[in-house]
């Protein structure tokens, strides 16, 4: 496997974890905002969905063929990429996530790591990239917003884990000895 099947892969197991969260909850709990920011699951699906395709569109001359002027025009609503609105269904935001991801993996296929691109919203040099630059860039966002989604998820229903397959925590009912364990200290630093 060389070094763009290597990050491409990595690319999609975040992809993976971060769509797992969604799955089993309803519509409400999908667009539930658990926190002051108004983050929700849906939310960030939509929005490494759309951030993602423009990246790997837009950075290198292959538009996406859907219009994303209610991403990246002038007068977009800010944050409307973070959330659902009242007409969007979850399946609409599946849908177009699962469009997205196939232009950004025709992108992959068609170019080579050091291929170059720009970013138009990056300042100055920063903006001249390579098709592996922009794979390190999403690969790590997409990993911060599987941070959210495991949070998010977690405040839902308690559900917690990596992977459907790999929950990547101890076995066992230790969750809420272990959370009082943690609120004990954090309890004994105020008297430091």
């Amino acid at each position: 496997m060389g070094h763009k099947d290597t990050l491409h892969g990595y690319m999609h197991h975040a992809h993976d974890a971060l769509r797992w969260k969604l799955e089993g909850l309803d519509e409400y709990d999908l667009r539930r905002p658990l926190v002051a920011t108004g983050t929700n699951l849906l939310g960030l699906v939509k929005h490494t969905a759309a951030t993602t395709v423009g990246y790997f569109g837009n950075a290198f001359d292959r538009p996406f063929d859907e219009p994303l002027d209610w991403l990246f025009a002038e007068d977009a609503e800010d944050n409307l990429d973070m959330f659902a609105t009242e007409d969007e269904s979850s399946t609409d935001i599946l849908t177009f996530d699962d469009r997205c991801w196939r232009h950004v993996d025709a992108t992959v296929a068609g170019l080579d790591l050091d291929s170059p691109g720009r970013v138009p919203w990056w300042p100055g040099e920063r903006g001249d990239v390579t098709l592996h630059t922009i794979m390190v860039h999403i690969t790590a966002e997409l990993n911060r917003h599987c941070g959210h989604a495991d949070i998010v998820r977690e405040l839902i229903d308690g559900s917690v884990g990596m992977r459907a397959d790999n929950s990547n925590l101890p076995p066992g009912d230790w969750q809420a000895a272990h959370r009082e364990r943690l609120e004990t200290i954090a309890r004994a630093s105020r008297s430091h």
